[in-house]
């Protein structure tokens, strides 16, 4: 048995992610009266407030082992998603932001384990548009995109069985 490969939270790139939501929330404040002011408002105010919570969080961000991939790096993540429920990883650059994608052979089952309603209806869109429940991303790791792809995908081939 290997030992698990620990990606944690880039606190650093979490309290910039907080500050431009913030930013983005004092914008929508002066353009409250209009209806893009209160998007703003609403959406940047609640990715703020997960910020927040994130920065007191104590998980490891990604970790990787004989079981899995266990995800707790956004608002989105499920946890562990298991080798033997993962068909193929792949790339998907949506607009300037770079997945991985971790197609399932079981979408409902990972949608299910979602902890509220939010994350189970955004699961379901990226099923339809992307083709599978589950992306990771590096914006809130300690590691670039790159290393990221490179290691999950390398691990994906060794504990494939």
């Amino acid at each position: 048995m290997r030992n698990s490969i620990k990606i944690p939270l880039s606190k650093t790139k979490i309290i910039l992610l907080t500050i431009g939501s913030l930013a983005f929330v004092v914008v929508g404040y002066f353009l409250l009266w209009d209806i893009s002011g209160i998007a703003a408002i609403i959406f940047f105010g609640a990715t703020g407030i997960y910020g927040i919570i994130k920065l007191l969080d104590k998980k490891i961000g990604l970790q990787i082992d004989n079981q899995g991939i266990t995800d707790h790096s956004s608002a989105t993540s499920i946890g562990l998603i298991e080798w033997q429920d993962i068909s193929g990883i792949r790339s998907q650059r949506i607009k300037s932001q770079k997945f991985i994608m971790i197609d399932v052979i079981d979408a409902e089952k990972y949608i299910s384990k979602a902890s509220n309603k939010f994350k189970r209806s955004i699961m379901r869109a990226n099923m339809k548009l992307y083709g599978t429940p589950i992306s990771i991303s590096s914006n809130a790791l300690q590691c670039n995109f790159e290393a990221l792809r490179k290691t999950v995908q390398a691990e994906f081939k060794r504990n494939k069985f």
